[in-house]
């Protein structure tokens, strides 16, 4: 029963990407930050849950990034770019994982979900909100940031409190 009422969140979740936003930009460097963030994860042993947010904020940052630094610049822009770009990505994420047996392991399941396809689809919605955030704090200062380099601050914060609450709830 839990396990439906979560698969059915987890999908109506990328709609999300639909409601408009002053500026849903995700600089490289706050890209690549969180490439970082996923590679020094897995090299370090840390637990798929942890790992997870990361991949899911990686995924929707390149999606993004995708979208507005390829598809619109050059017209090709369409109605759900967004959602197919992430579903593409997750997929061709994803799809490796069950190959190399990495995902689907019996007991390394939350809520009946990977752990790691769990927590991905977490840090999705966590990357969303921090874009939401920092959008709406740059409006309230009259869209100018309040401290430098807070386009990429926020997103890694949010990422990094939600790793630690995280550890501390399911590992």
């Amino acid at each position: 029963m839990l396990t439906k009422k979560l698969y059915k969140i987890f999908f109506l979740i990328p709609l999300f990407l639909f409601i408009p936003l002053i500026s849903k930009a995700v600089c490289p460097v706050c890209t690549i930050a969180i490439a970082s963030g996923v590679g020094l994860c897995r090299y370090l042993g840390i637990d798929d849950i942890i790992s997870g947010l990361w991949i899911g904020g990686l995924l929707l940052s390149l999606t993004i990034w995708f979208k507005e630094k390829y598809l619109q610049k050059r017209n090709k822009d369409f109605k759900y770019s967004s959602l197919i770009i992430l579903f593409v990505l997750f997929l061709l994420t994803f799809i490796p994982l069950k190959f190399t047996n990495i995902l689907g392991h019996k007991y390394n399941k939350v809520f009946g979900i990977d752990r790691l396809v769990f927590s991905s689809l977490i840090g999705i919605i966590l990357l969303y909100i921090s874009i939401f955030t920092n959008s709406w704090l740059k409006k309230r200062n009259n869209n100018k940031v309040y401290f430098p380099y807070q386009k990429v601050v926020i997103p890694i914060l949010f990422l990094t409190i939600f790793s630690f609450i995280f550890y501390f709830v399911f590992c």
